[in-house]
């Protein structure tokens, strides 16, 4: 038996940022030694705090394809374990596993057929499962590689560009021979883009009074491809880069012109690919083409100013809490 602490929602927060009114940390025990067949006793080693958690706290559906937690449930993440008791011959004490459906508790005991084990010798970092080859990875490959597939010295354009998804995304359109320009909130992001992920240029857009006159800096020949992690006004500035400018939404019009390709997705309907997705990437950060950024906060205490932070000036790349070491 040992005591476990668990974040689990105690009221649904529609507007704003999610507190301790919504979310709560309590204290159980667990009872790693009854372990049904099937199942591991896990060690919670670090979990990824990720934009898509705030959608599932509102108790509404918005149009997002995700469930919301129910109330008193133990919230879930993208995480990693080390494997403490085993009721599998497949897995043994000490592996360390990846866990996609991870509550966000120390402990726990899980069905091990959701997990993938970890080869310690692949000389894949850990952490490295949480940004290029975890969720944002996959998001950022799927936009540009499967869905964007841009052509060499294509115009590509990416919002939230210090954002995990796109610092992966940029780092894969200049891979693809493309020029990549993205938008960040701040300079010192911009900066961050340029000098350490290669990025061609990039935009403070809350520096900027005029995006469409900011795009048309960047872009005087048009955007090929544009990964959209933002939406609104930056959307319909991007929509009158690809044709004739028009006021409002109702540029969608100009998507006719250049038969414009608009798509949403989520990864959970391409997880076929993951396997092409995991080959190509892994051999792309161990030949040093993809970079890693991952903002780690210690201790499953840090929750609620992990999940903040995401939507705060401050973030840059992934957010990961260590829970254990």
């Amino acid at each position: 038996m040992v005591e476990s602490k668990e974040w689990y929602l105690a009221a649904y927060a529609t507007e704003g940022i999610p507190t301790s009114d919504h979310l709560k940390l309590r204290t159980v025990v667990v009872d790693i030694d009854s372990i049904p067949d099937g199942h591991v006793a896990l060690e919670t080693l670090f979990i990824s705090v990720e934009p898509y958690l705030r959608t599932r706290l509102t108790g509404l559906q918005d149009g997002i394809s995700l469930h919301q937690f129910q109330l008193n449930q133990v919230i879930t993440g993208f995480g990693a374990g080390r494997v403490i008791r085993s009721n599998d011959s497949n897995y043994k004490e000490g592996d360390e596993v990846l866990n996609p459906f991870s509550p966000v508790v120390e402990y726990c005991v899980t069905p091990s057929r959701f997990l993938r084990k970890l080869d310690p010798t692949n000389g894949i970092l850990l952490l490295d499962y949480f940004n290029a080859l975890g969720p944002p990875g996959f998001a950022a490959w799927l936009g540009i590689e499967v869905l964007g597939d841009p052509k060499p010295g294509s115009n590509v354009f990416i919002s939230a560009a210090s954002s995990a998804v796109g610092l992966c995304a940029g780092q894969l359109a200049k891979i693809r021979g493309c020029r990549a320009i993205g938008s960040t909130c701040t300079d010192e992001k911009v900066k961050l883009i340029k000098e350490k992920f290669g990025y061609d240029d990039g935009f403070n857009y809350d520096k900027e009074t005029d995006l469409d006159a900011a795009l048309s800096k960047y872009f005087p020949n048009g955007i090929d491809v544009h990964l959209d992690n933002v939406g609104g006004k930056m959307l319909e500035a991007v929509l009158n880069h690809v044709w004739t400018e028009r006021e409002g939404v109702r540029n969608l019009l100009n998507m006719v012109g250049k038969e414009v390709k608009m798509e949403g997705f989520m990864i959970s309907s391409y997880l076929d690919r993951f396997g092409d997705f995991a080959k190509q990437m892994e051999s792309y950060l161990k030949d040093g083409k993809i970079k890693s950024k991952n903002k780690i906060n210690f201790g499953i205490d840090s929750l609620l100013d992990s999940l903040a932070s995401l939507f705060s000036s401050t973030n840059i790349g992934n957010v990961v809490i260590q829970v254990k070491v």
